[in-house]
C-alpha cells in the first residue's frame, strides 16, 4: 500500500523513474511541492530538469513511481485523462514559444480562458490585461509569425498565466529572451504566482533566475542531490498510509 502525499502538498512525487528510448533520465526522484510555493529545479544540462516537469505535468507519463496533484493520482491517468488534467488544471511555458499561427497574440492568451468556459468578451479583456503586463498590449493583433522570438515567448507566458490555474509549469522559460529581459519576465511569474496564490514550478541552469524562488532543489544525472534526496525520503516516509483510491480518471477531475 502506497503512502498518501502530505496535505500541505499540492505535487507530490515518488520514486519517479522515465527513461527516452533507453536512455534513463530520472532514477527515483521524489519531491513534494507546496500550495502556493515557488520552486526552482536547477541542474546542468541533461541533467533531467525537463523530464521532472513534464511527469510532474501529465506531459509524460512515468515508467515507475508515483506522481499526485491535490491527493490524487495522476500517473494512473490514461492519455485522455492526463490532457484533461493538463487542459484544466495547470499552465505550461516551454524554452520555445508554442502558439496557434493562425490567432492572434490576443486570441492565443485569450484560449485556455475560452476552453475552461469564460465568455468571449471576459477572456479577451482577461487577455489584453495579462499582455498589458508582459508589456506586448501594442502586438494584440499581430500573428505570431510576424513577431519575432522574444515577443512570441512572451505571449506564452501571458497564456500560460491568464486562466490562473492552480499549477504553472516553466521550462526555462527565458531562454529566448536577451539576458535584459530574463529578470522582468521572472519576476511578472513570481509576482502572478504570488499574488494569485499560484504554484509555479520553474527548471533552469541559470543560479541567477533561480534565487526567485522560495525553494531550490537540484538534479544530477537525473536524482535529486543528496540533502534534497534526504528530505524527500523523510517526507515519504512520515505520510501515512493511503485508503484505496477511487478510480483514477475520476479522482484526478474532482474539484474542478
Amino acid at each position: 500500500m502506497s503512502a498518501a502525499p502530505p496535505d500541505s502538498d499540492v505535487l507530490w512525487a515518488r520514486g519517479i523513474v522515465k527513461s527516452h528510448h533507453g536512455t534513463p533520465a530520472l532514477r527515483g526522484v521524489s519531491l513534494g511541492v507546496r500550495e502556493g510555493e515557488m520552486l526552482a529545479v536547477t541542474g546542468p544540462r541533461g541533467s533531467g530538469k525537463s523530464t521532472l516537469l513534464g511527469c510532474l505535468s501529465a506531459q509524460l507519463p512515468v515508467d515507475e513511481g508515483e506522481v499526485w496533484f491535490h491527493g490524487a493520482p495522476v500517473h494512473t491517468l490514461g492519455r485522455s485523462g492526463r490532457e484533461k488534467l493538463r487542459r484544466e488544471r495547470f499552465g505550461y511555458v516551454g524554452p520555445e514559444p508554442q502558439l496557434v499561427p493562425e490567432l492572434t497574440a490576443r486570441e492565443n492568451v485569450a484560449l485556455p480562458l475560452l476552453l475552461a468556459g469564460a465568455g468571449h468578451r471576459a477572456a479577451h479583456r482577461a487577455a489584453g490585461d495579462w499582455l498589458e503586463r508582459l508589456d506586448v498590449a501594442a502586438l494584440a493583433k499581430l500573428r505570431p509569425a510576424e513577431l519575432r522570438q522574444d515577443l512570441r515567448q512572451r505571449i506564452a507566458v501571458a497564456r500560460a498565466l491568464a486562466a490562473e490555474p492552480p499549477v504553472v509549469f516553466a521550462d526555462d522559460p527565458t531562454a529566448p529572451l536577451h539576458r535584459d529581459d530574463r529578470e522582468q519576465v521572472l519576476r511578472i511569474l513570481a509576482s502572478a504566482a504570488r499574488s494569485h496564490r499560484l504554484t509555479l514550478v520553474l527548471a533552469t541552469h541559470d543560479p541567477a533566475l533561480a534565487r526567485f524562488a522560495d525553494r531550490t532543489v537540484r538534479l544530477v544525472d537525473g536524482r535529486l542531490a543528496a540533502d534534497e534526496a534526504d528530505e524527500a525520503d523523510e517526507s515519504a516516509e512520515s505520510a501515512e498510509p493511503a485508503e484505496p483510491a477511487e478510480p483514477a480518471a475520476d479522482v484526478a477531475v474532482a474539484g474542478n
